[in-house]
């Protein structure tokens, strides 16, 4: 891969120029096959569904590593876009117009997201006995739905260029009640840490609840509405991102 263009990199995944119009997300060494298998047959389940993003095409396999073939989408995150701009609410919008798109689908050939919550939080080894059978009992009572998830729909997530918004990373696609992509939307925007070297940490983590509430506004949904939502996906995340924490 020496002679592909870098266009991206992360932490479980390098992005290279391939063919025309398309890219190679190419995972890791260590990053777990199975991993990358559910991340393929979730964007393919959806690749056909009315909303922007990029199309799956293949998974392929290069010495140790395994990777996925996308459409190439151009533009920045909308979290630089709105590191640089300091608009909210023009990011609230741009998030909100998106997401709507999204939880307008309906989609039963992916993972059940209750099922991804119930299996993080027994994962939790920090939560005590009593923690987990709370959470676990609040889980047990939420709706269950057909509504297509995103799962990680949060500024990082989404691309834009010229006004237009274009949603990636498909690891975690589920389906349930549409109130719970927008409670994971709203943790991961508000809730996960500022970085450790950060200059202001109250002035990120209020600009980080003011974008969760604008988010709310634009997408009608009262904090109310998700608050048990969040009591479990609070819990579940301490299974399913455990060094977040430490």
């Amino acid at each position: 891969m020496q002679d592909e263009k870098i266009i991206g990199k992360g932490n479980t995944a390098t992005v290279y120029e391939w063919e025309e119009g398309k890219v190679l997300k190419l995972f890791v060494k260590s990053y777990p096959t199975l991993a990358v298998e559910r991340e393929f047959l979730n964007a393919k389940a959806i690749n056909l569904m009315n909303f922007a993003k990029p199309k799956a095409y293949e998974m392929i396999y290069y010495e140790e590593q395994v990777g996925i073939i996308y459409d190439r989408v151009e533009g920045e995150t909308l979290l630089d876009w709105v590191l640089k701009t300091g608009d909210l609410q023009g990011c609230a919008e741009y998030m909100a117009s998106l997401h709507k798109s999204i939880v307008l689908n309906k989609v039963n050939n992916v993972p059940d997201c209750k099922e991804f919550l119930k299996s993080n939080i027994l994962n939790a080894s920090s939560l005590n006995v009593e923690e987990q059978e709370r959470a676990l009992d609040i889980l047990s009572r939420l709706k269950d739905g057909d509504t297509l998830c995103h799962g990680d729909f949060y500024p990082g997530n989404i691309l834009l260029l010229n006004g237009q918004t274009t949603v990636i990373d498909f690891m975690n696609v589920c389906r349930g009640d549409f109130l719970y992509d927008i409670a994971r939307t709203v943790y991961l925007v508000q809730y996960t840490p500022v970085p450790a070297d950060a200059d202001d940490k109250e002035t990120l983590l209020q600009l980080k609840k003011t974008l969760a509430d604008l988010y709310l506004i634009e997408m009608s949904v009262t904090r109310e509405m998700i608050q048990d939502y969040i009591t479990v996906i609070a819990a579940a995340r301490k299974g399913e991102c455990p060094n977040e924490f430490y």
